[in-house]
């Protein structure tokens, strides 16, 4: 662990790089379960590599992943920002920055001598190529874009938005049992994916992310993305079928971020020949009751350029989720860099 300290605006802040979360000081498990719901990508991805088994402490610590933990000084520190640069199961994720502070404190003079600490630390850990894409609360993810190209001269990507969206969440207290769906013909069914479905759930992930530039896969990797998720419990599947055919797969929901009381559903696609038949809804809420079995929220993110999508969230209970004290709800940004001069990943 190496440690540096800065002030910024007459506040001291000292900034870790650390390798593995299992060095992580006690006040910033705290922090990160005090609100488990927006903290949840850091969280679960922290909480995931913790609790890996089968490789050695040394392995760990010696990984490749670097974490950046900004917190207040001793002798009562409180955490101010976490950033993650760790790698998937399919390649190297983002750049994640979370804070627990209200998003309404995040104001230009506030977040920027913060914002530039956190990227002269990234800087001397994490090679300019390696950073594809950051994510982020807006005002963090325009400030970490602008502080990072200009201090690595790494240039924005040519459509530098990758991904803009409100981030909802559901409580069994917001959680609608039924909705109002028309009735069909087919026999229908919602259960878990199994190995036997891995081809039709490939073919539904290459879709999701043929819509999801510039994170596309081929069918390869599309193939080993659904065996991954089946094999680890987190895909559902609904199914349609006539008398005369064997089962179709229309659509899959998958929810991959899980800490103790938090599932995020990360993925819902439908096939688009089976699209305005209410099939995504009716799996995102036999998926919800099936978490909400031992969960006590449910979040995702949902594009605010995919209206059609929110309308389905909210028909099966989840609302905007707020930090700030004004009500607004919290609205976060991908913003990616340019292709040419960084090694895209995954997520």
């Amino acid at each position: 662990m190496r440690s540096t300290t800065i002030s910024a605006m007459d506040i001291a802040l000292t900034c870790s790089v650390l390798t593995h979360p299992s060095q992580f000081p006690p006040h910033v498990w705290d922090a990160l379960r005090g609100e488990p719901r927006s903290s949840n990508i850091v969280r679960a991805h922290a909480t995931k590599a913790v609790g890996q088994n089968g490789a050695s402490r040394a392995a760990r610590i010696h990984s490749s992943d670097t974490w950046v933990i900004c917190c207040t000084p001793d002798p009562n520190p409180m955490l101010q920002f976490i950033v993650s640069c760790i790698d998937g199961p399919l390649g190297p994720y983002p750049v994640f920055i979370y804070t627990p502070l209200p998003s309404d404190r995040l104001v230009a003079g506030f977040i920027q001598p913060r914002i530039r600490l956190i990227v002269d630390v990234l800087r001397n850990n994490v090679a300019p190529e390696r950073v594809f894409s950051v994510f982020a609360l807006d005002p963090l993810a325009d400030a970490f874009a602008t502080i990072w190209m200009a201090t690595t001269h790494v240039l924005p990507a040519s459509q530098p938005i990758y991904y803009h969206a409100k981030f909802m969440h559901c409580t069994k207290a917001t959680f609608k049992t039924s909705g109002q769906i028309g009735a069909t013909h087919l026999l229908e069914d919602s259960r878990p994916a199994i190995i036997a479905d891995a081809q039709e759930v490939a073919a539904l992930c290459w879709g999701f992310a043929a819509a999801s530039e510039p994170f596309v896969l081929s069918m390869e990797v599309a193939l080993e993305e659904a065996l991954l998720l089946i094999r680890t419990g987190h895909v559902w599947v609904h199914t349609v079928q006539d008398s005369d055919t064997a089962p179709k797969i229309t659509t899959i929901v998958c929810a991959t971020r899980n800490t103790a009381t938090v599932s995020a559903i990360t993925k819902v696609y439908t096939n688009p020949s089976w699209r305005s038949r209410g099939y995504a809804e009716r799996l995102v809420r036999y998926v919800c009751e099936i978490l909400f079995t031992t969960k006590e929220n449910i979040v995702l993110y949902v594009a605010h350029n995919n209206p059609a999508a929110a309308k389905v969230y909210g028909r099966v209970g989840f609302v905007g989720f707020s930090s700030s004290e004004n009500g607004s709800v919290d609205s976060w940004k991908e913003v990616g860099f340019d292709r040419e001069m960084v090694q895209l990943g995954h997520w």
